[in-house]
């Protein structure tokens, strides 16, 4: 699998921004204010951004220290714990990119029904096969290329933050009210079980942060992928505690709480009239396509990666002459088809599908913070099964000072994952462990035909574990006790 080192610094950052700045920001007024009142927010808020600014510090950190490491996230969690629990982050990774698609096609659709009634939500056939429609057109033009596919995002990107931009103004100077936004500050309930409830809806608008890390293979220079990935996580905490702040104070949090999801545009529409809301919903509509592009392109790399790593048959890292990995793509696009089916007759909600990607997101992203720990503690690094390929993991001894940042940075990252889990829907980790099981078939397929051992004790428990979480989802879901 030959890929080129194509990708510019301003072309990771647009990435980043592109994966980020999607569908959620457009519903985040909505999503926050039926969990928190103003002051869990802004407490919400504050622990997101040390939580999610050590997970990009993780990445950051990891690009540098372990450049031979250039599979992207999943990659680290593999040096780390071994093969088969670098495989499910992967996947995890991988099927979570999958559902992300559905939920930003779905929230495009529902806006563009409000202005067109065939694409209205009561029309759920025709949304579906619209979605199913827009997934295959990209496909086709990300068959053309990385870079191709890269720069087109960089447009859509600086295209969708315009109106974003004019929503902050428009509600800061013109609606903005402070005795509205102090007006029952604390909400109604436990302070803690809001902040718990505002909890995966604020990851999930950060999702697509370690989108640099994901192309750190292609970048131009492997500097470029620390500084992409701070710049773009600066930028979009930036956007997103301005818009969920600025909302408190134009709607209390119960109006807030009873919008459709693109609460924006209602809220920028009560400011100014109907020209802001139809603006926003430009905005969203922009910003989705790009996010679309964003994440179809992101979701065929763990594939292709896993298969050049030898965890999936060689065949699925086929490129074509462009250098795109179509054969993952291909892939990745029929099995967002496959999901579209499902959510379109199980009439899943968009909430739903944020919480469930959400919870496939979390496993890269703690086993990569265990992993920079874990170095830490060590030194100089593990020694990993492969040792002498590209995945060998000693090298020269780092400062016992940058040891020790690296270690706190690690640590931090770790315990806001592990807090992520426990204020999940405990419903949705059971699902998470669904999705992942049918990754068990190409997988062991995969390690006997190549004569190797299946798995370690460790691996076996966590299967062992990953069954029976999906022997559970699967009685629930039959019994109707459990529901997507």
């Amino acid at each position: 699998m030959t890929r080129t080192h194509s990708v510019s610094m301003w072309s990771l950052m647009a990435l980043i921004i592109g994966s980020t700045v999607g569908a959620g920001i457009f519903s985040l007024p909505q999503n926050i204010a039926s969990a928190a009142g103003p002051g869990a927010m802004l407490i919400g808020w504050a622990i997101t951004a040390v939580g999610m600014l050590a997970i990009a510090f993780v990445f950051q950190v990891l690009a540098i220290r372990k450049p031979n490491l250039d599979s992207g996230v999943y990659s680290y969690v593999r040096a780390g714990l071994g093969d088969f629990i670098g495989f499910a982050s992967a996947w995890g990774y991988w099927l979570g990119s999958v559902i992300a698609q559905v939920g930003y096609a779905t929230l495009f659709f529902g806006t563009v029904g409000f202005y067109i009634p065939f694409f209205s939500a009561e029309n759920r056939w025709v949304s579906a096969v619209s979605v199913s429609a827009l997934t295959w057109i990209i496909f086709a033009l990300l068959t053309r290329g990385v870079k191709q596919a890269a720069a087109m995002n960089l447009v859509a990107t600086v295209a969708k933050i315009i109106p974003i931009l004019a929503f902050i103004l428009l509600v800061a100077f013109l609606g903005f009210s402070w005795d509205k936004f102090t007006a029952n500050f604390w909400g109604n309930t436990s302070v803690l079980e809001q902040i718990k409830g505002t909890m995966l809806f604020t990851v999930w608008v950060f999702i697509g942060v370690e989108g640099a890390s994901v192309y750190s293979k292609q970048a131009k220079s492997r500097a470029d992928v620390g500084r992409a990935t701070l710049l773009g996580f600066f930028s979009v905490l930036a956007l997103l505690v301005a818009i969920s702040t600025l909302s408190y104070g134009v709607m209390s949090q119960e109006e807030l709480a009873a919008l459709p999801d693109n609460s924006m545009a209602a809220v920028l529409n009560a400011v100014v009239g109907p020209w802001g809301g139809a603006l926003i919903s430009l905005g969203l509509c922009l910003s989705v396509l790009g996010a679309y592009v964003s994440w179809q392109m992101l979701a065929a790399e763990p594939v292709a990666l896993m298969a050049f790593d030898g965890l999936l048959p060689k065949s699925l890292g086929k490129v074509n002459i462009n250098g795109a990995p179509w054969v993952a793509q291909l892939i990745s696009t029929i099995v967002i088809q496959l999901w579209v089916v499902v959510f379109f007759i199980s009439e899943t909600a968009y909430t739903s599908m944020v919480q469930l990607a959400t919870i496939l997101y979390l496993v890269p992203y703690l086993f990569s913070a265990l992993y920079l720990v874990l170095l830490a503690v060590r030194g100089k690094g593990l020694t990993h099964p492969h040792a002498g390929t590209r995945f060998d993991d000693s090298g020269p001894e780092v400062s016992a000072r940058v040891n020790r940042r690296h270690l706190f940075v690690g640590a931090v990252a770790m315990v806001y994952s592990l807090w992520l889990f426990y204020a999940a829907d405990p419903v949705y980790v059971l699902y998470g462990a669904l999705a992942v099981a049918p990754g068990l078939i190409p997988y062991v397929w995969t390690r006997l035909h190549a004569r190797e051992r299946v798995f370690n004790a460790f691996e076996w428990f966590v299967v062992t574990l990953i069954l029976v979480a999906s022997v559970a989802a699967i009685v629930g879901l039959a019994q109707g006790s459990l529901s997507l």
